[in-house]
């Protein structure tokens, strides 16, 4: 896909960080968007940035862990604009707890958001792409998805598993010839509201130390803007990338994933040692 002009783009997640980022600069860059969050008044100020540029916007309020209503966002979204091209599966959240105290429903509602959701979004709108004669999926996963870190095992699976699910679609589109293909998007540090969101478990806020010192910790080290991640995002899906690492760190930690498991996994250990309370180390 060389052109997003004229091209019809479902975005997930849209009311805020890169999926409004995502709606603005496809917006800007000719696509009809049908945009999708639970979070109804950010979604609406989505909607405004990207009215005014002569493309057709439509929204809706979807929970992606609920399979009923992404199924049924995707054929509306059809029945709106006609036909769809493009679904970027972005919706996210995060969660910090050890596993040992992490309780099954925190899991089971990131798994839900971050792994399930990905899933329903693929499925759901695949078909339509097919119909459309030319496709793109774009899945987010992370450089979570990469290297896995003290306190994030459910996000590391998660972000694993739409990195193995949709390396599997990419092969299974090459191997029947389809008009459709897909991409895994590697994010690194953005400056997004994710972190300011997450659920934070007991067991690992000891460690975090204050919630706001926290955040603001991690805008510091968050390297890449929403603005510059999608087009990132959308030049990788113009070049056909099977992998897009988005920013400078998602680059290094590339690199740091390739290394032996024993070697980069001692020395986040040491690293997590460290910022333990001196009377829990």
């Amino acid at each position: 896909m060389k052109s997003f002009d004229g091209r019809v783009a479902a975005v997930t997640g849209a009311a805020s960080g890169i999926g409004r980022a995502l709606a603005r600069e496809l917006a800007a860059r000719g696509a009809d968007v049908a945009l999708s969050d639970i979070d109804e008044v950010g979604l609406a100020e989505t909607v405004m940035l990207c009215e005014g540029s002569g493309i057709k916007v439509t929204s809706q309020r979807v929970d992606v862990a609920d399979r009923d209503a992404v199924y049924a966002w995707a054929d509306q979204v059809v029945a709106d604009h006609g036909r769809v091209n493009l679904i970027f599966n972005n919706a996210g959240v995060a969660l910090g707890a050890t596993i040992e105290a992490m309780s099954y429903q925190d899991l089971e509602w990131l798994m839900n958001i971050n792994f399930w959701g990905v899933v329903y979004g693929t499925k759901a709108f695949l078909p339509h792409l097919k119909a459309a004669g030319e496709g793109h999926v774009i899945n987010l996963s992370s450089v979570f998805g990469l290297v896995s870190v003290p306190s994030q095992s459910a996000y590391n699976a998660a972000k694993f598993a739409v990195r193995g699910f949709t390396d599997c679609l990419r092969m299974e589109l090459e191997m029947e010839g389809s008009s459709v293909s897909c991409t895994t998007i590697h994010p690194g540090g953005i400056k997004t509201n994710i972190a300011r969101n997450a659920r934070m478990d007991p067991s690992v806020a000891a460690a975090a130390g204050d919630p706001e010192e926290a955040r603001r910790n991690f805008d510091k080290v968050a390297l890449t803007s929403p603005k510059k991640a999608a087009r990132q995002i959308l030049t990788a899906v113009e070049r056909d990338r099977r992998r897009a690492l988005i920013g400078p760190d998602a680059k290094v930690i590339d690199l740091i994933s390739r290394l032996p498991a024993g070697l980069y996994q001692r020395v986040l250990v040491k690293g997590a040692v460290r910022r333990l309370p001196r009377t829990t180390q």
